[in-house]
């Protein structure tokens, strides 16, 4: 695959991203606008982040072709653009209006180019990607908070301004690719990814409320330390994405979820012993963000694999991030309500802790799951690589205890191609129970307990 259009992906999402953590995503941007004209935004801020919610959420039902992905980053983007001038004038309702179509307008656009880390990328090379719009969007992103804090909010406003025009500029030099070509010249039959993405979400959000919980307890905690948090706040996020992205392909990456898990724990548990110095500072937001850093690439690599399954790219990598921010949103809540309440650090640790320990207890299970189904998908995907004569072949190479019926063999087909009981029954014209005697039967001739076990066995024998 050429690597242009890559090149160009990853530099529109990073500058759109950039923006948006810079700005509307509580960047400074936004913090310092607000204290240079005396505004509280912190309701606006909540508001905001619900609306790239409902943004990023919605734009996939909507967005279903690659055409219209890239209108639909375009017009985002312009929007968002329009929407941010009024923050160079001291207007306290215009403000909060404009967030809001900042916000929406800009997880649309996020969503949206979701087609084209599937077109753009092959898929082994999908965690690549993914670490180079992090690692890209957050120096972006630390360069124009340095402006802000240290020069002028305007100028960092002007930056988010400019990174918007940018994203703008690469998005439109994408190439549209049409979908049966991205598809590969054939139709794909369409695989349900309601459990995937369900399990996925809870994921996420598990996985993310700790973000959102840090922003209001960890940040206000050093906020003397301006000159230093200003710049090393994203470094160690930055080296752990790097060190991810320099892994193997082959590389058993959950390990790294793991020893997150006892970063993000040590984090907290130095937040309360340790004094707010400088150097208490570098321990806790080096073991925090690293901890983030390792969280992120997991979960947007994963998303990067369900892509392969789905002809409707963004309504997965949509609804993969909007659960990122609702994440966010719950812990924003959360710390906010606690950091409100003046509670002692011990405490606020204490629930912390209660939050990574429940976290602890659900995630192996989560993870679990989800990597059953995703190997069931990936098998699944196999199967249509494999011409009809060879699928013969090796369904019959395989040891049975009695030979299948017809109609068994018209059944164990469709189990390879994805279809569910209940879609097999329409096709076959037979009722749902009729269904489950017929594969309970061809599980029974076959020696294997579960529908992955037979798939498995089938891409084994095949190899």
């Amino acid at each position: 695959m050429n690597s242009k259009p890559r090149i160009l992906s990853v530099l529109a999402f990073s500058f759109l991203f950039a923006y948006l953590l810079s700005f509307v995503f509580e960047g400074q941007v936004l913090y310092r606008l607000a204290d240079y004209f005396k505004i509280s935004a912190t309701s606006s801020m909540f508001a905001a982040i619900f609306a790239h919610f409902i943004g990023l959420f919605c734009c996939g039902f909507f967005v279903k072709t690659m055409k219209r992905a890239q209108k639909t980053m375009l017009h985002g983007i312009e929007i968002s653009f329009v929407c941010t001038i009024p923050f160079f004038f001291q207007t306290s309702f215009w403000w909060t209006v404009s967030l809001l179509g900042c916000a929406f307008f800009s997880g649309c656009a996020v969503a949206a180019w979701g087609y084209f880390l599937k077109s753009c990328t092959p898929k082994n090379e999908r965690i690549r990607t993914c670490a180079d719009v992090l690692i890209y969007s957050n120096i972006l992103m630390t360069v124009i908070n340095l402006t802000s804090i240290h020069l002028s909010p305007f100028i960092g406003l002007f930056l988010s301004m400019l990174a918007l025009l940018l994203a703008r500029y690469f998005t439109g030099l994408l190439t549209i690719i049409e979908d049966h070509e991205m598809e590969g010249g054939r139709a794909k039959d369409s695989h349900s990814l309601k459990e995937p993405m369900l399990y996925l979400s809870l994921f996420v959000i598990i996985l993310t409320i700790n973000s959102g919980f840090m922003y209001q307890v960890f940040n206000p905690a050093f906020e003397h330390l301006t000159w230093l948090t200003s710049w090393y706040w994203a470094v160690p996020y930055i080296v752990a994405l790097i060190i991810m992205r320099k892994q193997p392909f082959e590389t058993n990456r959950a390990h790294f979820l793991y020893i997150g898990m006892i970063m993000i724990m040590a984090s907290f548990i130095a937040f309360t012993f340790l004094d707010r110095s400088a150097v208490s500072y570098f321990v806790i937001d080096t073991l925090m963000l690293s901890a983030c850093g390792i969280f992120d690439l997991f979960w947007w690599s994963i998303i990067g694999e369900l892509l392969e399954l789905s002809d409707y790219p963004a309504k997965v990598f949509g609804i993969g991030l909007s659960a990122n921010v609702l994440g966010v949103l719950f812990g924003d809540i959360l710390g906010f309500i606690i950091y409100s309440s003046k509670l002692p650090s011990t405490n606020v640790t204490l629930i912390a802790l209660v939050v990574i320990c429940v976290t602890l207890i659900i995630l192996p299970t989560l993870n679990r799951r989800l990597v059953v189904i995703l190997k069931n998908h990936a098998y699944l995907t196999s199967y249509y690589t494999v011409e009809e004569k060879q699928s013969k072949q090796s369904i019959d190479n395989l040891i049975i205890l009695n030979p299948l019926t017809k109609r068994e063999h018209e059944v164990l087909d469709m189990i390879l191609k994805g279809k569910t009981n209940k879609h097999i029954a329409t096709e076959l014209f037979i009722s749902e129970n009729t269904v489950k005697t017929h594969v309970k039967n061809i599980l029974s001739k076959y020696q294997v307990s579960s529908r992955a076990e037979l798939i498995s066995s089938f891409l084994q024998n095949h190899l």
